[in-house]
C-alpha cells in the first residue's frame, strides 16, 4: 500500500532522498553503475578523473551503507573489489533521468559536454 503524504511530509521524504545522494562525486559513481554495470574500484578510479581513492572509497562506502550499492570482495591475493547497485540502487535511474528530462524544459539548461 503507498503511503499517504501530507506537503510536510513529502518535503521531508524528498530531502532525505537529495542528502542519500549528496556529495561531489555519489551520482557519477551511480551512472557509471547504471544498467546493471558491475565495476572494480580500479576501474571506477579510472572512470572518474579527479577522484582520490580516499573519497572514492569514502563515496561507495556511504552508497554501501544506504542500501544503494552492493561491495563483493573475492577472497584472493590481490583482493578482488566489484561494486554494484542493489535493485533498489538501479530502480533510482528512471528518477534520475526524469529529472534531466524535467531540467532540460529550461531554456538556458547548459547541454552536456561532448565527451573527450
Amino acid at each position: 500500500m503507498r503511503k499517504v503524504y501530507t506537503p510536510a511530509t513529502a518535503a521531508n521524504g524528498v530531502e532525505h532522498v537529495l542528502k542519500l545522494l549528496e556529495g561531489r562525486w555519489k551520482l557519477i559513481i551511480l551512472f557509471h553503475l547504471f544498467d546493471g554495470k558491475v565495476q572494480r574500484y580500479s576501474d571506477l578510479e579510472k572512470l572518474i578523473p579527479g577522484i582520490s581513492q580516499k573519497m572514492l572509497a569514502q563515496q561507495l562506502r556511504q552508497l554501501e551503507a544506504d542500501g544503494i550499492v552492493a561491495r563483493k570482495i573475492y577472497p584472493q591475493v590481490p583482493p578482488k573489489v566489484e561494486y554494484r547497485l542493489t535493485p533498489w540502487g538501479q530502480a533510482l535511474c528512471p528518477a534520475l533521468d526524469a529529472m534531466l528530462k524535467w531540467a532540460e524544459q529550461k531554456d538556458d539548461f547548459p547541454s552536456p559536454e561532448p565527451a573527450s
